[in-house]
Formats: structure tokens, C-alpha cells, sequence
């Protein structure tokens, strides 16, 4: 755990770049670690980096413009090292990190660069504080207070203070942002609700986090969208918004929901969201394996499925080696979980025409589980054609692509503010909403589910035990048993809109 910790602190000015690090054990290992070390990037540095942008005084009065990163670790002090340059010291901007710091490559970091590993090896969230904090966050220890939906969440909410709207508004979501999915779309939602008189409009793109303002939106990892998706709402959208409704410039033609329907490849305009035209549907969980629109007809004894899950040994979240969340797993191919015995895997057979889905999807589980508390991971997952023409490289056939999935914890079903243990033994409804989602699952695909109850480390680990988690302690994580019933009593199933 220790080797996990940041090693420098720099500084890059236009003639002078301190670099803070360690002074143990940074050439010993060097010519081993450099192919490892090359790997260091933007997105890493600024993982474990604080940027500034200042302008420091020489002693002739000349002011130099410096850059300083310095380590977001403060459980040690950090000597320092000093590089003179005349050239640039790009990247400007205190959100734009540099590739790499130091005279090389290998002065970034000597720690591990798997955030799986190293969450693992830190262990309960109760372990952060005094592994590194150390009392000195103190929102950290406000957070690790507030484990529950008590005052000081509530306090916080902004959708209580959506009333009395009539100014235009563009909220705008991308279907695969890992950051904040809930936020606009909630945000939307609400308005609609409380404000019926109002001139609020809705666009959802294939993006990830702020990709719409950032990207050009034809593809996302392995999947193709075929245009220039954010290319086309700066343009086409946001723009003549802004010049129509501050300028008094232009025509402004939006419908209520401009809506990118994934899987098709094509943009969707509606005069409601979700369409009214959508027709509610259950996915059923059946024997075997399979998932159909069809109400499960079960004979006794093939009823439900148990698996094994066991906190020390995580459902991760992706395949990617990286130390913090990323946004290419929100569309990765999932065949790496559903291989795992402790994932819950059905599907439909092959569609002979296309399925779509627009609107919440709303998971209902009826489950069963040896322990007093559990995680409850549902995944929506389009399986390709085996036949499916490859992306340069990578092989499409039989690809998995997740669709949307969500986490709901088993204490929180009655209520966020209150919560109830389990009982073992006890068949028990879970109900809870994936979110909105909008894709066409193309002729010759087929539907997938899996269910899981780790999805580690975006999830904290669930110790499967009725206890605080923010104060658990390595003890109280134990294995559990669980089982989901698919039978005509305990129907499980996704219910979704279909077009």
C-alpha cells in the first residue's frame, strides 16, 4: 500500500520546473519499471496531481509564469528538484495536465497503476481515513457521518427548489456518463412535473461526461455512433439556443426531446419524454438461462438461481488496468463477467426484428440471501452477432456491449432514510430504476441480463452484513448466498418501454 503513494511534486515555469520526489528507490529498479513507467498519462497525473498556474517574482522583478504539481498525497514531505528550460511548458490551463512530469517518464509514480488491487489491499472505506487522510478532509468525515438520506443530504437537494421555471433551459445528458446521469435527467423530470408552463427542452446524446462540449461524438471505445454527434448539437443545437434566446437571431426548431437512439445510430425528435407512443413490457428471468417477454412458466425445483458472492473476491467493473473510473466501461464489452460464477448471466434468443427501448428501465427482483445485507448490480447488455464485422482490431463477434446498469443496496428497499436488515431465508421484492435508456437491440442481437452483487471498485464492497459501511472493519465482510427467483409466484424481470 505504501508503494501506491505519490512520489513527486513539480513545478514547470518558463525557465525554471521544480520537481518534488522521493529520494529512495527511484533508479534501483528504473531500466524494469520503464516500459511500466511510459504508461503515466494526463488522465493519471491529474488522478494524484494538483495543477496551479501562477506567476512567480525574480529578483530583477520579472515575473516567470509557472506551473506547479504538486502531490495530492500530504502523509509526507517531498524534496525538490529544479529543471531550467527556455521552450514551452505546455499543457496551459489548470485543467489541462500534462503527459508526463519530470526530466522522464519514470518520476511520475512507483506504485501500482491498478485501482483494483489497490482498493483491494486497502480495505473497508473506514480504512481511508487513517491510512491517508489522517483527519485532515474534514468533508471525508462529514461524508463517513452521513452514510444514510438524513437532514444533511436532504438539505442539499436541488430538485426541491424547481418551482416557478418559465425561462428557456437545455438540459442536456449523455447516455453513457459515468459521472452524473441522474443530474439532468432528474433535473428535467422534476421541471416537467412541477412546472407545467414551462419552455424546458431535453437533448441525450452517446456521450460520456461533458463529451457534447468536448469530442466530436462518432464513437465511444468500441462503439460506432456513425456521426459527429457532438459536433452536430454544437452546431445544430446549441448554438442557434443561445443566439436565438440572447440575441433575438435565428429560427429555434427543437421539439421537447432531441433523443440519440443507440444502436440505430440516429437522432429521435418526440413532443414528450418518454414517448408516449412506448408500450410498458416485462423481461422475464426464466429457466436456464433464457430472458423473454413471455411470463415464466417453471416446473417446481427449476425455479431461481444461487450464486456465491464473497467480498474479498470483487466482480470488477471493467478490464481496464487504471486508477480511477474511466468512461469506456459504460459501454465495454462485459463477456469478462459473464464467465464468473458469481454472475448471473440470461438472454433471449437471437430477435428476428428490432427491439426498442425508450424510457426508465425498472429492475424487479424477488430474491433470497444467507446474509443480512446485500448488493444488487443489474446489467443491460446488447450481445452482437456472431457474425458481426470486427472494429479495426477488436473483435465485434459475440461482443457484449452494456447497455446501463445500476446498484441497489437491499437495506435502503423501504426507504434511503431508514434502513432495515434482511432476513435470511426470507424471499424478498427488490425494486429499483437503471435509468433512462434509449437503443435499438438490432434484428439477429440478442438481449442479455446479468446480475451481480460486486462491481468493484466503482462499489464499495457490501460486507453482506446489516452494519454502517462507512465504519466496518474487515471482520464483518463475510460470503453470502444469494438467489434470484424467476418463477410465476416470484416473477423477476426488467420492465421496460417498447417502441
Amino acid at each position: 500500500m505504501q508503494k501506491f503513494r505519490l512520489k513527486y511534486a513539480l513545478f514547470f515555469c518558463a525557465l525554471l520546473i521544480t520537481l518534488f520526489f522521493m529520494l529512495h528507490g527511484e533508479t534501483t529498479s528504473a531500466t524494469k519499471n520503464y516500459q511500466k513507467a511510459t504508461e503515466t498519462n494526463a488522465e493519471w497525473i491529474q488522478d494524484f496531481y494538483k495543477k496551479q498556474e501562477v506567476m512567480i517574482s525574480m529578483r530583477d522583478g520579472i515575473e516567470l509564469f509557472t506551473q506547479i504539481y504538486s502531490p495530492k498525497d500530504q502523509t509526507q514531505k517531498y524534496p525538490i528538484l529544479l529543471f531550467r528550460t527556455p521552450y514551452s511548458i505546455r499543457y496551459y490551463g489548470e485543467n489541462n495536465y500534462r503527459n508526463t512530469l519530470g526530466p522522464n517518464e519514470l518520476y511520475a509514480n512507483d506504485g501500482t497503476k491498478d485501482g483494483y488491487k489497490f482498493f483491494q489491499e486497502l480495505g473497508p472505506v473506514s480504512n481511508v481515513d487513517k491510512t491517508y487522510f489522517h483527519e485532515s478532509v474534514p468533508t471525508w468525515n462529514e461524508y463517513m457521518e452521513h452514510g444514510n438520506y438524513d437532514e444533511y443530504w436532504q438539505e442539499q437537494d436541488v430538485l426541491q427548489y424547481l418551482t416557478n421555471i418559465t425561462h428557456p433551459i437545455l438540459n442536456v445528458a449523455g447516455w453513457f456518463d459515468a459521472e452524473d446521469f441522474y443530474g439532468p435527467m432528474s433535473i428535467y423530470k422534476t421541471i416537467e412535473e412541477k412546472n407545467k408552463k414551462n419552455n424546458s427542452t431535453l437533448v441525450v446524446g452517446p456521450w460520456l461526461h461533458g463529451g457534447w462540449a468536448r469530442m466530436e461524438g462518432d464513437f465511444l471505445g468500441n462503439i460506432q455512433f456513425k456521426e459527429k454527434t457532438s459536433v452536430y448539437f454544437r452546431e445544430k443545437v446549441e448554438f442557434p439556443f443561445f443566439k436565438y434566446y440572447l440575441k433575438d437571431k435565428g429560427e429555434l426548431n427543437l421539439p421537447e426531446a432531441l433523443i440519440f437512439e443507440t444502436g440505430s445510430n440516429q437522432w429521435k425528435s418526440y413532443d414528450s419524454w418518454p414517448p408516449k407512443q412506448a408500450v410498458e413490457k416485462n423481461l422475464y428471468f426464466q429457466a436456464s438461462g433464457q430472458l423473454s417477454f413471455d411470463l415464466p412458466q417453471i416446473k417446481p425445483g427449476s425455479e431461481f438461481n444461487t450464486f456465491t458472492s464473497d467480498p474479498n473476491k470483487p466482480v470488477p467493473w471493467s478490464t481496464e488496468i487504471r486508477t480511477n473510473q474511466g468512461h469506456l466501461w459504460m459501454v465495454e464489452d462485459q463477456r469478462f463477467a459473464s464467465r464468473r460464477p458469481d454472475v448471473l448471466v440470461y438472454q433471449t434468443d437471437e430477435l428476428f426484428d428490432d427491439v426498442t427501448i425508450s424510457g426508465p428501465i425498472i429492475a424487479n427482483l424477488f430474491v433470497r440471501t444467507t446474509g443480512t445485507d446485500a448488493d444488487w448490480i443489474v446489467k443491460l447488455i446488447d450481445v452482437y452477432p456472431g457474425d458481426a464485422p470486427d472494429n479495426g482490431d477488436v473483435k465485434m463477434s459475440d461482443f457484449q456491449m452494456l447497455v446501463g446498469g445500476e446498484v441497489f443496496r437491499s437495506k435502503y428497499r423501504n426507504s434511503f432514510e431508514n434502513p432495515k436488515p434482511l432476513v435470511p431465508g426470507k424471499i424478498t421484492k427488490i425494486e429499483f430504476d437503471l435509468r433512462d435508456k434509449c437503443h435499438c437491440f438490432k434484428k439477429g442481437h440478442r438481449i442479455m441480463v446479468q446480475i451481480q452483487s460486486t462491481w468493484f471498485p466503482v462499489i464499495d464492497r457490501n460486507p453482506q452484513k446489516f452494519v454502517n459501511i462507512y465504519h466496518a472493519v474487515e471482520s464483518d465482510f463475510q460470503k453470502a448466498d444469494h438467489t434470484v427467483y424467476h418463477s410465476k409466484k416470484y416473477p423477476s424481470s426488467l420492465k421496460v418501454l417498447v417502441k
